[in-house]
């Protein structure tokens, strides 16, 4: 099987191949414009892609694909109906980067609440030497212990996060499309009004789009600590910069609408506030989750081959 890997640059240069050409006779592009990908599909009968679109413009001439492995759990840059018009099959990996992600999230949340940021750059700018004080405890920070802790989208990230957050003894409360009767499940009002801490962990979907809207921002606690390692579309992000700006909320976010985000995103207004942390969409690259996704990848073509189904969308 012919494959081709149209946007390998965000797999990351330490990544190995070697296990899809395993399976096929592969040809690796780093990162391609779009205009470019009808060329480079062109007689590919298998695409692995992660942030490239792929729909009617870009497949136009991809007349030999027979699959599209999309490195990523989530595939709302594939245009599904498209592909079933066309007899592409695609095909997502499940679980890769559950503990890569609920590690960020967890690390964005700490920072957040205790300002190690800050503590931090006190120590290194002299002002602690200078101070001739033992302690410097300003800014203020609380225990997260005894908190609530608000999870958007109870997929398997959203359950390990979940567990995480017990565990440091929060009292967890979820938002579910479908409630689980293992998790205190609560409407998505009732969590933004509620919760000390929300963290969103919900694909991207007609039903999920502006879930974190301005208006349930506006109701969320003074000092909400709000954390987005979904998809950057699931929120608001006017409101979640306007809401920072101001002070009402402590936020983190890894994921956004356009990646990456252009000089006339609000979040360029709250880069250097100290209530902000703001990363470029690595919470789910941790070195292991990226070479289990590429492997996975490699499982998904031979069942293909082989005439099975695993991880089909398409």
């Amino acid at each position: 099987m012919k494959i081709t890997v149209l946007d390998a640059a965000t797999l990351g240069e330490d990544i190995s191949f070697d296990c899809l050409r395993a399976v096929g006779d592969v040809t690796v592009y780093d990162n391609i414009n779009l205009s470019e990908c009808p060329e480079k599909a062109a007689d590919a009968e298998c695409l692995v892609i992660n942030k490239v679109k792929m729909n009617r413009e870009t497949l136009c001439c991809a007349n030999a694909l027979k699959l599209i492995c999309v490195a990523a759990t989530g595939f709302d840059n594939i245009d599904l109906n498209y592909c079933r018009e066309n007899g592409i099959a695609v095909c997502n990996v499940k679980g890769y980067s559950t503990d890569s992600v609920a590690q960020i999230t967890l690390a964005m949340v700490l920072s957040l609440a205790s300002h190690l940021p800050e503590y931090s750059g006190f120590v290194e700018d002299g002002s602690y030497t200078a101070g001739g004080v033992a302690n410097r405890l300003v800014p203020v920070y609380h225990e997260l212990a005894g908190k609530t802790w608000g999870i958007v989208g109870l997929g398997n990230i959203g359950k390990k996060v979940a567990a995480v957050a017990a565990a440091i003894g929060c009292s967890v409360i979820a938002h579910k499309r479908t409630p689980d009767d293992k998790y205190n499940c609560v409407d998505i009002e009732t969590l933004c009004e509620t919760a000390d801490i929300i963290t969103v962990h919900t694909p991207l979907n007609e039903g999920t789009n502006n879930l974190i809207s301005a208006e349930r921002i506006a109701k969320m606690k003074k000092g909400a600590i709000v954390v987005n390692v979904a998809r950057g579309a699931v929120c608001d992000e006017s409101a979640l910069a306007n809401a920072a700006e101001k002070g009402d909320i402590l936020l983190g976010v890894d994921v956004y609408t356009k990646e990456p985000f252009d000089e006339e995103h609000p979040y360029n207004r709250i880069l250097k506030l100290p209530n902000v942390c703001l990363t470029p969409h690595m919470a789910w690259g941790a070195y292991e989750a990226r070479n289990r996704c590429l492997e996975e990848i490699a499982l998904n073509i031979t069942s293909f081959k082989n005439n099975e189904n695993r991880n089909r969308i398409v």
